[in-house]
């Protein structure tokens, strides 16, 4: 029989919950602490442990787990609420949300984490870049507006130190991607489409390792573009979008915007949309979902991009 383990991150603690024998205790979220864990763990048949994401609380945990042979599971903390309030627990505190994380793993469908140091590397580097970039547009809108001499000196200094800043991690992440063959063959059939560029390629790299082994409607699922039913009785709904790999989503959304008019066959499909009728955000989405289920495919079949005739 199982156990399911459940785990709540802190900065701090550790708390951990055991579903079947309803054990609990709490540890220090350090070196000791994890050793710990694993010392209390081992020798226990088929433990499956499940870890909220917790703002990057919990990656060291994971990393030491998964090197000691454990199988873990990351919980999805939106997922694990509205478990949460399926099944009445109004209240919410560490040693609560362990226990229910690990009724979530016995409960509901997971995948196990994967030790991949070359893979978190480009995470990090990848996720570092888009904050940077996120700054940097806040630091230009500001600048627009400024009419103090001094700030406006200050804010183009900070407009230049963070330009250099991303030039610098592009330089480093083409690199770490040249050098990881897997990854480098990845990004040359992916950048074989037209609307591809390098950012766009990167983060798909980084946050969305399973391209190429799903089906066309779990790609599109996953980045939160393919759309959802909205049925009941009679009621025929909108159908919507919802969910999915937000950072992943925000690039995707460049990537289309940059096909629909440079890639000759998203381009036609795009204005055959318009066409149609079909509202301007509505099919730029369209275009979204039809780049990823083409690249899931480019992958799937270690193939080339090929333009298709309008």
């Amino acid at each position: 029989m199982a156990q399911n383990v459940g785990v709540d991150t802190s900065k701090d603690w550790l708390d951990v919950g055991v579903l079947e024998s309803g054990e609990r205790w709490r540890l220090s979220n350090d070196a000791a602490g994890w050793a710990e864990m694993a010392a209390h763990l081992k020798g226990r048949k088929k433990v499956v442990i499940g870890i909220e994401a917790s703002g990057g609380y919990e990656r060291g945990f994971m990393r030491a787990l998964l090197k000691a042979g454990f199988d873990v599971r990351r919980i999805n903390p939106l997922r694990l609420r509205r478990l949460a309030q399926a099944a009445g627990v109004n209240a919410k505190n560490d040693r609560l949300d362990a226990m229910l994380i690990a009724r979530f793993v016995a409960t509901l469908p997971t995948r196990p984490a994967r030790l991949d140091p070359v893979r978190e590397r480009l995470s990090e580097l990848v996720r570092t870049r888009a904050q940077l970039q996120s700054e940097l547009t806040r630091l230009q809108n500001q600048a627009s507006q400024v009419r103090e001499p001094l700030v406006a000196r200050l804010r183009r200094r900070q407009i230049i130190q963070l330009k250099a800043q991303i030039v610098l991690l592009d330089k480093t992440i083409a690199k770490l991607v040249d050098a990881t063959e897997e990854l480098a063959h990845k990004a040359n059939l992916m950048r074989s489409v037209s609307g591809v560029g390098p950012v766009f390629c990167h983060t798909l790299l980084a946050f969305m390792p399973e391209l190429g082994q799903l089906t066309s409607r779990q790609a599109a699922a996953l980045v939160g573009v393919a759309p959802f039913d909205h049925d009941s009785g009679k009621l025929k709904g909108q159908r919507t979008i919802w969910g999915g790999r937000q950072n992943v989503r925000n690039v995707a959304y460049m990537a289309a915007l940059v096909a629909s008019r440079h890639n000759p066959t998203l381009k036609a499909f795009h204005q055959r949309l318009l066409d149609d009728g079909k509202a301007a955000k509505l099919a730029l989405v369209a275009v979204m979902r039809k780049l990823i289920t083409i690249l899931n495919a480019m992958l799937r079949d270690n193939a080339q991009w090929r333009n298709q005739p309008a």
